[in-house]
């Protein structure tokens, strides 16, 4: 069948671009983040500024944006297609990649990205809000993180209950 030829495509694309996010968050939370908190603050400001610069660039926008569109078309594919078990699993994998991953990333890392992008690395304030970013963003990061892990298990449980 086409529709499952697709669905198959849409959901190795959708484990690709998750896989991808995972590993760029469980970086930035094992990692970058530690090491930016273990420099001077105006050296870390000023590299989460250039960071968060970079990082809007044609291929993040293409895996970060281009998940959560597969995984909207995939859950009107579920709703019409209808697979027990499988598209239970394929929808909670959705859901947990829009609203854990790409919600969390608006609502909370990009407000707190533009709120540093206007912070100065040569005022007294900059150390305080520059400890109140690591701790929040990161914070926020180790959801995303989770969420698109989780997202990825469902994924892969789906995929296995519906070609089982």
């Amino acid at each position: 069948m086409m529709v499952e030829k697709v669905r198959l495509v849409i959901i190795i694309l959708i484990n690709i671009g998750i896989g991808l996010n995972a590993g760029l968050f469980f970086v930035f939370s094992t990692c970058i983040m530690t090491a930016l908190s273990n420099i001077r603050s105006d050296k870390g400001i000023s590299a989460m500024q250039a960071i968060n610069i970079y990082m809007l660039n044609p291929f993040f926008a293409i895996v970060f944006g281009g998940t959560a569109f597969l995984c909207i078309i995939l859950i009107v594919i579920e709703l019409f297609y209808w697979n027990g078990l499988s598209s239970i699993l394929i929808l909670l994998g959705s859901s947990l990649f829009l609203i854990g991953t790409i919600s969390v990333t608006m609502l909370f890392n990009v407000p707190l990205n533009d709120s540093l992008a206007k912070v100065r690395t040569d005022t007294s304030q900059s150390t305080i809000v520059w400890s109140n970013y690591l701790i929040q963003w990161t914070k926020w990061n180790h959801v995303r993180t989770i969420a698109a892990l989780f997202s990825m298990l469902c994924f892969i449980l789906g995929t296995l209950q519906l070609y089982k």
